[in-house]
């Protein structure tokens, strides 16, 4: 099932790129609507429904990357899309973060992407988007932190290195915060 979740929103971004003026506001709306659409159609919104979350966000990524878009700049837009389908459906948005952001660094590993630079883009969208839907942004970022280190890490090689590197080395995330997700991060792998 997570394969079909992954292929749909890799068309469905490819299908709204192809026909948008206005790529980054396609990719959004078109998250949204497929995580709105999957936790919908799972009928109860559950922790497997969430995570199929990581799906909808990884296909979204590949499909933006076969598209040219900025990997970068479509991470920002694939966070929001998914926490904010998530808030709408009453879901558990922390738990939704975690998961899209592990989506997104899946995806563009997968494209050839910069793993770095699209999870710190990530970790930046589910920031401005916890507030936008009145969710904690503090505890938003330490989700949105972990799930890309879980992906880097899954990744396996320097990955998880570059990420934390890039994510500590950013001037627009919280420092204290984000340091303090990797330190309870790196602390629940031991």
């Amino acid at each position: 099932m997570l394969k079909e979740i992954i292929t749909e929103a890799t068309d469905a971004v490819v299908a709204a790129i192809k026909g948008a003026d206005d790529i980054m506001t396609a990719i959004t709306s078109t998250v949204k609507n497929q995580v709105v659409n999957v936790l919908k159609g799972g009928g109860e919104v559950t922790t497997t429904g969430i995570e199929t979350v990581s799906g909808v966000a990884s296909g979204a990524v590949r499909g933006a990357g076969q598209m040219g878009a900025s990997l970068t700049d479509a991470a920002k837009q694939v966070m929001h899309g998914a926490i904010t389908g998530v808030s709408e459906v009453g879901g558990d948005v922390l738990m939704a973060t975690r998961e899209a952001a592990r989506g997104v660094i899946q995806g563009a590993a997968e494209t050839g992407g910069d793993v770095a630079g699209v999870a710190v883009s990530a970790v930046e969208g589910a920031i401005l988007t916890a507030g936008e839907v009145g969710a904690d942004t503090s505890a938003a970022t330490k989700a949105a932190v972990g799930g890309v280190l879980d992906a880097a890490g899954d990744l396996g090689g320097d990955a998880a290195g570059k990420v934390r590197s890039a994510l500590l080395a950013s001037v627009t995330l919280p420092r204290d915060v984000v340091e303090s997700a990797i330190k309870g991060h790196d602390t629940k792998e031991k």
